[in-house]
């Protein structure tokens, strides 16, 4: 009677462990990115009664007579499933699609996390919002070149940093230039190029037909010193382009503004030889225009935005868009035997095994969405079964108990006769 006793406290110590994780479970249905718990039980101590015999000739064996003792916890597992994601237009809320965590520091201590409601700190941190620590990543050099060789540090987005001024070094023509003109003709076309300071200055391009298929072609800029010499450029009886010489044979031009910026050297794309997708000879009015030149001002960061690897990439006002940071992800041989530390974080353990720090897209396979939150993976349905269960197993077992006691009643009031 004592043993049925012992086992009956046992079964409702644990049955009431259980109901507290389902508790857990429930109360953290709208948690971000919570994950579930789940208990599993186990049978407790065995006493053997009598030992198992070998059968003795015409006769049978006998078998091993055992009793139980009640049940222990065997396990508390955490399911590390996928929550749904939930779209919330933040762009600074992410959700990871995979079984890679976060990395967040508190100062020297790097925890993990799948909650990704973070935001901007007055010092243009990337934090999490519910517990200020700091999102780990690279950050970009000032022109926007991630190293994925870096050490892992603070992901620092300071709403209104810069970026160069970047001088124009390449512009690229398109268009025809009229089989049918005469000898002396011209065709002019212009561009605005940027020095190293990011001044803007009018680049004038004037075409002077040669005979028929050929034009010479200058440069001219009001505030800049151009290379001297004239240049040519030919073309076949179909209209392609045959030759595009620079003046004096180079492969740029070199303009040195008069504001006291570096000279800086541009090179004229003018298509493919033997192709018509620059510029070509037909018959009809010149239309030849400069359609791209690549430098730009210096500006201010204006917006961010994240894509599915991570990385996050700032808008400037004179219109340039590079990288800024890459969001570092964290992977586990076994996510289930990390450490719960409380707001959404968990640790590294004995038995999780080591983080592997990488990127997604790269080193990592999960992919992260931007502008979304993972919910919790608690399903009702099965917590409330759960819970039924627990109650029931709970009930059981006290009757047990109130059944013991009844019959230890019995023998206390046992009196000879």
């Amino acid at each position: 009677m004592l043993r049925a006793l012992f086992a009956g406290v046992s079964g409702l110590r644990n049955h009431q462990t259980r109901l507290d994780v389902i508790a857990n479970n429930i109360a953290n249905v709208n948690t971000v990115a919570f994950k579930a718990s789940r208990v599993t039980f186990k049978e407790a101590f065995v006493q053997l009664l009598q030992g198992a015999s070998r059968p003795p000739g015409d006769q049978g064996g006998i078998n091993t007579i055992q009793i139980g003792s009640g049940m222990n916890i065997g396990s508390i597992d955490q399911q590390f499933t996928q929550g749904a994601l939930q779209t919330t237009g933040q762009n600074t809320d992410l959700a990871i699609q995979g079984d890679a965590f976060f990395v967040v520091a508190k100062g020297s201590k790097q925890v993990y996390t799948r909650a990704g409601n973070f935001q901007l700190d007055a010092d243009g941190r990337l934090i999490a919002a519910d517990n200020g620590y700091v999102v780990q990543g690279i950050n970009a050099d000032s022109s926007g070149n991630l190293t994925s060789s870096s050490s892992l540090a603070n992901i620092i987005l300071p709403v209104g940093q810069k970026t160069a001024a970047k001088p124009t070094d390449k512009i690229v023509m398109s268009g025809d230039l009229d089989a049918a003109a005469a000898v002396g003709d011209t065709h002019d076309m212009s561009v605005t190029v940027y020095d190293a300071l990011g001044s803007a200055h009018s680049l004038n391009v004037t075409f002077t037909n040669t005979a028929p298929g050929a034009w010479d072609w200058s440069v001219s800029s009001p505030d800049c010193t151009v290379t001297a010499g004239t240049g040519s450029v030919t073309f076949d009886g179909t209209g392609k382009l045959t030759a595009f010489d620079y003046p004096g044979g180079g492969t740029s031009l070199t303009m040195t503004p008069a504001n006291g910026a570096d000279p800086f050297d541009i090179e004229i794309d003018a298509g493919t030889i033997g192709d018509i997708n620059g510029l070509a000879g037909f018959g009809h009015a010149s239309n030849a225009v400069i359609t791209q030149q690549n430098g730009y001002q210096s500006g201010d960061l204006e917006s961010i935005s994240i894509d599915a690897h991570g990385v996050v990439s700032g808008a400037f006002s004179n219109g340039v868009a590079h990288p800024l940071a890459q969001i570092a992800l964290a992977q586990f041989n076994n996510p289930s035997g990390l450490l719960r530390e409380g707001d959404s974080t968990y640790a590294q353990s004995a038995n999780s095994g080591i983080p592997v720090i990488g990127f997604s897209g790269t080193t990592s396979v999960s992919t992260i969405t931007a502008g979304a939150l993972e919910n919790s993976n608690v399903d009702l349905s099965e917590e409330f079964t759960s819970m039924i269960i627990a109650q029931r197993g709970f009930q059981a077992n006290a009757r047990v108990i109130t059944t013991s006691d009844s019959m230890l009643n019995e023998l206390v009031n046992m009196q000879p006769r």
